[in-house]
């Protein structure tokens, strides 16, 4: 009879995604998660290629509970800006791991950006459904207005500016209005919400 595992993949990943969740995905590292789970650092290995593999995983969970959960709060009823707002408070109540996917460039993950341009892209036909852009043209102006979002999330978590909710949506609502009348907001189909590598981050943007 095979002899049971007593640290399961779940459990490792469980372990893994509350640390990530409540420090950041940059103290995830074989020893912190076995002294974490009170467990050796063999399972780690046995379960996962690499600690790459690991912190994938993770990220997974992490864009999984973003789509489904966090960034589905309601607070004004318009569907985007609802998405924004959620965004906000995800980065003040998660400032480590904010910082560490979308502020340093450290662990920006394509399976996060998907994940929030695919929901920018819902809210936006959810709260202008009778717009006639073609797909491009609403890349466009969801990019602009994850830009414009991040850029106020990172003032905030960082203490450089105080905003209340109406400015936050006075905000939001007149750059989304600016952007629906612009007829090309950008010359690359790239998403430049993350770094193209870990040297580059959003903070270079915003400078």
């Amino acid at each position: 009879m095979a002899r049971k595992k007593e640290i399961s993949r779940d459990k490792i990943l469980d372990v893994a995604y509350k640390m990530a969740v409540k420090d950041g995905i940059e103290g995830l590292t074989a020893r912190s998660i076995a002294k974490t789970g009170h467990f050796s650092t063999q399972p780690l290995y046995l379960e996962f290629n690499n600690m790459n593999d690991l912190r994938e995983q993770v990220l997974k969970r992490i864009s999984n509970d973003l789509r489904t959960k966090t960034l589905q709060q309601s607070y004004t009823g318009d569907a985007l800006i609802d998405l924004d707002l959620s965004y906000i408070e995800f980065a003040q109540k998660h400032v480590n791991l904010f910082r560490a996917m979308f502020v340093d460039g450290k662990f920006g993950s394509k399976v996060i950006s998907d994940t929030l341009m695919d929901l920018g892209t819902e809210k936006f036909k959810e709260q202008y459904p009778d717009t006639q852009y073609d797909e491009d043209r609403v890349h466009d102006i969801v990019i602009a207005n994850w830009i414009s979002t991040t850029g106020m999330a990172a003032l905030v978590v960082n203490e450089i500016a105080t905003f209340n909710q109406t400015q936050i949506i006075n905000v939001l609502n007149a750059q989304i209005h600016d952007a629906m009348l612009n007829n090309r907001l950008s010359e690359t189909q790239e998403n430049p919400m993350f770094a193209a590598d870990e040297d580059a981050s959003l903070k270079d943007q915003l400078a």
